[in-house]
């Protein structure tokens, strides 16, 4: 009898180990949305444009995306014509060493480069795509947001996929927007 109870409360100590990871990854499932929300709404507002919403449909795509990238190993921007009207921005990085919110923070980073006027003469070192990132995520016309994440044993890649799209040439970006 006592070796069975001890058994038993083996194999409930294994089980609720495996179970831990799943419940954490669900966890970090059900926040994502809103933590990438967050993270970017922050920056848009410290920028002076409205807040983004959560779109799931959005979200879906850059799953897609995101699960492409990490099964090819090959991180590169999605096809402009595959994606008409949307914006996208990308990060990647090592497997669980990042919080999405210091995945948004690498975009933001961008900003001490960024001058407000007319894209696309909005950087300091005199190359667009040095701000591109956080241009797209403070562009004043972009209304919703959808993200998502797709690992490797080694890499996390982040995708995030926006409507509308912005880093349009001729437009105001910044304080000339407002």
């Amino acid at each position: 009898m006592r070796f069975q109870c001890l058994v038993a409360l083996l194999a409930a100590a294994a089980a609720s180990t495996a179970a831990a990871p799943a419940v954490a990854q669900a966890s970090f499932a059900a926040q994502f949305p809103a933590r990438m929300l967050a993270a970017q709404n922050a920056e848009r507002v410290r920028a002076g444009v409205a807040p983004l919403v959560w779109d799931n449909a959005l979200g879906s795509v850059a799953a897609a995306y995101a699960q492409q990238m990490a099964m090819t190993g090959c991180f590169e921007h999605s096809n402009r014509q595959a994606r008409p009207g949307t914006g996208e921005n990308l990060w990647m990085g090592t497997h669980g060493a990042f919080p999405v919110e210091a995945m948004v923070g690498a975009w933001a980073s961008e900003k001490r480069w960024f001058i407000p006027g007319i894209f696309p003469n909005n950087s300091r070192t005199g190359n667009w795509a040095d701000v591109g990132h956080y241009t797209q995520m403070i562009w004043p016309t972009t209304i919703r947001v959808g993200c998502a994440l797709a690992s490797t044993p080694r890499v996390d890649y982040l995708v995030c996929r926006y409507a509308y799209k912005g880093n349009i040439d001729g437009r105001a970006v910044g304080y000339a927007s407002r």
